[in-house]
């Protein structure tokens, strides 16, 4: 049997094609990432495997079943991207990887935030061109100060503990408390009071209907004008169109987004030559103390080996009519809720 593997990078492709040969199953790489106009390709594929970025709506999974796939492997912890009703309804097995690496976001998200409170970015194109001034370079000292973490699960726990070395104060929203964030002296408070007390805020919650624009325009504006926001989560997150608006009137000291809530169809794509039609990202860079990377936080050697290993386990338990915590849906059960 061959699986077809959507949406694979080129410094992916040597882990998936060799933990598969490793298990004695063979693996086609390609580089498109699934969505309604690429399912066709999968035609003749019982089992695939997507990305992050795939768009698995209603749609394009009625295509797949008409092709005869019946077992979608997602590379990825977050499913808000899949219709599960729908795959539930086709009797399709769909299976995700529901743990990897926490560090591997946890230690890019403060990457961005001292990249944007340090002005590394400007420093480097800067010194590039030889101009070694230190006008508008200045930042802040993170020991002494406070941020906030909205969702302290294992990656916001991984980002506590690097908040905790900083000698930061400890604030945190989550629907429930992790007792190692309160062992390291964390203090769960309502978001309001997290979002107006944080120099830093850093988001590590799923997306799911309940935080879909959890943070707002109102609770943009609530925030500290001088405050650090980082997104390393899911771009849904943030209401950008009001972000854009609050960074118009000169507010936040940075900004720095590794996700972005029309990403899809436009991250990990070379867009370079492209006139580009996203209005709003367009003026989002524009900005001068915003940084955007393409949803690399977890882009690790050791992370997505965990991941790759994974995969290939949920399509091992598939073929041998075994089931685990990582199947999302599968026939006769009912689709998992986001969470």
């Amino acid at each position: 049997m061959e699986i077809l593997a959507f949406g694979v990078q080129q410094d992916e492709r040597p882990f998936l094609e060799r933990a598969f040969r490793q298990r004695q199953l063979h693996a086609r790489c390609v580089d498109v990432f699934m969505n309604r106009d690429t399912a066709p390709l999968a035609a003749g594929h019982e089992v695939i495997s997507v990305s992050v970025n795939a768009d698995l709506d209603a749609d394009t999974l009625r295509a797949l079943a008409e092709g005869g796939t019946r077992m979608i492997a997602q590379r990825a912890t977050g499913f808000n991207n899949i219709a599960l009703d729908t795959a539930a309804e086709l009797g399709m097995t769909v299976a995700r990887v529901s743990y990897y690496s926490p560090f591997a976001v946890a230690e890019f998200a403060w990457a961005l935030a001292m990249a944007v409170n340090r002005r590394v970015v400007r420093a480097a194109r800067r010194t590039r061109e030889f101009d070694f001034r230190l006008d508008g370079l200045m930042g802040r000292d993170m020991h002494g100060r406070t941020v906030g973490v909205v969702g302290t699960g294992k990656i916001g726990e991984a980002f506590t503990r690097i908040a905790h070395g900083f000698g930061m104060n400890l604030l945190g929203w989550d629907v429930a408390e992790n007792p190692a964030c309160v062992e390291l002296g964390m203090r769960y408070v309502e978001l309001p009071r997290l979002l107006a007390d944080a120099d830093l805020l850093s988001l590590h919650v799923p997306l799911l209907p309940d935080t879909h624009h959890l943070i707002d325009g109102p609770a943009l504006r609530s925030m500290k004008d001088d405050a650090l926001l980082v997104n390393s989560s899911r771009g849904g997150l943030i209401d950008t169109e009001a972000l854009v608006e609050e960074l118009r009137q000169g507010r936040f000291s940075g900004v720095g987004l590794d996700v972005y809530e029309a990403e899809s169809g436009l991250f990990f794509h070379d867009k370079s030559l492209d006139v580009v039609q996203d209005d709003v990202l367009a003026r989002l860079m524009t900005f001068s103390n915003v940084l955007v990377t393409s949803h690399q936080a977890y882009y690790t050697s050791d992370a997505v080996g965990q991941i790759v290993d994974t995969t290939v386990s949920n399509v091992e338990d598939y073929l041998a009519g075994r089931t685990s915590a990582n199947v999302l849906t599968a026939p006769g059960q009912p689709p998992a809720v986001p969470r």
